[in-house]
């Protein structure tokens, strides 16, 4: 019978890859306080991915138990698995002459604004890194990449995971060799992790979720989203979840890279209100309500596809940001900013790991 991470592993909590908002310091801070860290790879090169494993690396040498990591290292690397599409410069230029107005406000020409992806998907080279750092997990984001790259990362022991937002998702997975299953709940920040339908109706949340993902699969399931407190974990473990996953309590850490604009929102009265939106990237993510989602409508079907989008509000934000102000800012956030709150990672990992005890 195949050993489950979680039965070869005391780890019940791990840190959610935000990426954008982090880097090594907070994996390595939440895997010396008793969690698995994750490192997103999403938005770096195959040179800035070396970098980053290779200071976690050194950030946990001395923490590391060899006789229970063997010769992995003791992270989870997430890659997003997306087919990028193909390009779109009709769509695209007509977003930006929807666009016009606003960046006429901040000063910018709209034909000086570029195009072109924000996020590239697992690869050849992504494989290549994965083989020589061997990190314990690799998870994916939209499903899993091609096959023989999904063999050859099990060939080498390393475990496989993946957000499922629906229970078709899940099945997908396991069938597919997923090892794990992250039960992705309508509360989590950040990106909807959807990759058989783009139908929002099928997003429920992770009380709903959980359960019935734990009865469908036979795999470990992680619950994500809203996941906050000791009492959240309490409730994610009497559900059957093997492991919570946290992202948005983790935004507001020492360690995170999180900029002090998103900082200051998670912990401002506005992260009350958070919705499912496309602009900032071409496909649904939640975040804090901001005035970008208030004049375009969170839900734009006129937004270039996913990554596409991402050029299109580029310069608005940095321009906004330049002057102090998020209304161009992506600011991802869970349905439960309220526990935020400015402390050391190890804090708040051993704050929700008592959920576990």
């Amino acid at each position: 019978m195949h050993t489950s991470f979680f039965e070869a592993h005391p780890i019940r909590l791990v840190q959610a890859p935000m990426a954008g908002s982090q880097n090594h310091l907070l994996a390595a801070a939440v895997f010396k306080a008793g969690g698995l860290g994750s490192v997103p790879a999403a938005m770096l090169n195959a040179e800035q991915l070396h970098k980053e494993l290779t200071s976690f690396q050194m950030a946990v040498a001395a923490d590391i138990n060899a006789s229970a990591w063997g010769n992995f290292l003791p992270v989870n690397v997430n890659f997003f698995c997306h087919t990028p599409p193909s390009a779109q410069p009709e769509k695209e230029s007509a977003w930006r002459l929807k666009l016009s107005s606003t960046y006429q406000s901040y000063g910018i020409d709209p034909r000086s604004v570029g195009s072109g992806p924000g996020r590239a998907p697992f690869s050849e080279e992504s494989l290549s890194l994965m083989g020589q750092f061997k990190p314990a997990v690799v998870s994916f984001h939209f499903g899993l990449p091609k096959a023989e790259w999904v063999q050859q990362l099990k060939a080498w022991g390393i475990q496989i995971w993946s957000s499922a937002t629906t229970v078709p998702e899940a099945q997908w997975l396991e069938q597919h060799g997923a090892d794990a299953i992250i039960a992705q709940g309508l509360e989590a920040g950040g990106h909807r992790g959807m990759f058989l339908t783009e139908d929002l109706s099928t997003q429920v949340g992770t009380l709903s979720l959980l359960p019935q993902m734990v009865k469908a699969v036979k795999l470990p399931v992680i619950a994500a989203g809203g996941i906050s407190s000791a009492a959240a974990v309490r409730a994610a473990k009497a559900l059957g979840a093997s492991a919570v996953q946290v992202g948005t309590a983790f935004l507001t850490s020492h360690e995170a890279s999180t900029s002090a604009l998103h900082r200051q929102a998670l912990l401002s009265e506005a992260a009350r209100h958070t919705a499912l939106t496309n602009l900032f990237s071409g496909r649904p993510a939640r975040g804090i309500v901001n005035k970008f989602m208030q004049d375009f409508g969170p839900l734009n079907p006129d937004a270039p596809a996913f990554p596409l989008a991402t050029a299109a509000v580029a310069p608005l934000r940095a321009a906004a940001e330049a002057k102090g102000s998020a209304d161009y800012s992506p600011l991802w956030s869970g349905q439960n900013a309220s526990d935020c709150e400015a402390l050391p990672a190890a804090d708040i990992t051993h704050k929700l790991l008592q959920g576990w005890a």
